[in-house]
């Protein structure tokens, strides 16, 4: 069998969601680590949009984190992560979505904005977005602790690593998840704890530090001249 590996880069969150899937699934795989301020000549040809994370499967090249995740649920699926019934199964790539389209872009927005008239409307979005992920999504999921209660699916995996992440806010933005999203909140604690997550976690100094640039607008990378507005 061909064998797996994941081109990454360990300030990623987009690419720690992939490598958490493949320990969920248990494969055997490897890391080959990108340096993103010095990114080598190999690099290119295999991704278009020059990001990590990139998989390689022999001759298949699968890059966008939420389509890795696909491919290796549709090509391993021994260890589901996505629910058998299509109407869960629409749930869950409903909420990836989500998390794609609506979370992430105002948690980035929220920490390139410099001007604190914009950094309060973003703030008031960023809690709009958290309120509703609590009530409208987990709320309505499942009983938990999971999205689809005791199993662990894509859905937890794509949401992760942003939360994990959610320090950079309360840091340079004074930004907190609200008291009253409790299963978020309760959600975010049983998934600290999971053993895919406590490989590939780093401490909450470790990604302030890798934020800064992003904090102070000077950061030039692909992501954030994606979200910048």
């Amino acid at each position: 069998m061909p064998k797996l590996e994941l081109v990454t880069a360990e300030v990623c969150p987009f690419a720690q969601r992939n490598h958490m899937t493949l320990l969920e699934k248990n494969l055997e795989f490897e890391l080959r680590e990108v340096d993103l301020d010095n990114k080598p000549n190999w690099f290119e040809p295999i991704s278009p949009y020059s990001k990590v994370p990139v998989l390689c499967h022999g001759n298949i090249r699968v890059y966008e984190s939420a389509i890795i995740n696909e491919y290796l649920e549709e090509s391993f699926p021994e260890r589901r992560l996505l629910p058998d019934d299509p109407g869960k199964r629409a749930n869950a790539r409903i909420w990836i979505d989500f998390d794609n389209t609506k979370f992430i872009p105002v948690f980035y927005k929220l920490l390139l904005a410099q001007e604190a008239s914009l950094q309060k409307i973003l703030v008031a979005e960023m809690t709009e977005r958290l309120v509703f992920l609590d009530q409208d999504g987990f709320s309505s999921a499942s009983e938990g602790p999971y999205w689809f209660g005791q199993k662990l699916s894509l859905v937890d995996l794509s949401l992760y690593p942003h939360f994990e992440r959610f320090p950079v806010l309360t840091e340079y933005r004074g930004m907190n998840i609200p008291r009253s999203c409790r299963r978020l909140r309760a959600w975010l604690d049983v998934m600290r704890e999971r053993s895919s997550a406590v490989v590939t976690a780093h401490e909450p100094g470790f990604h302030i530090q890798a934020y800064t640039q992003y904090a102070d607008g000077t950061a030039s990378g692909t992501t954030a001249k994606d979200m910048r507005i």
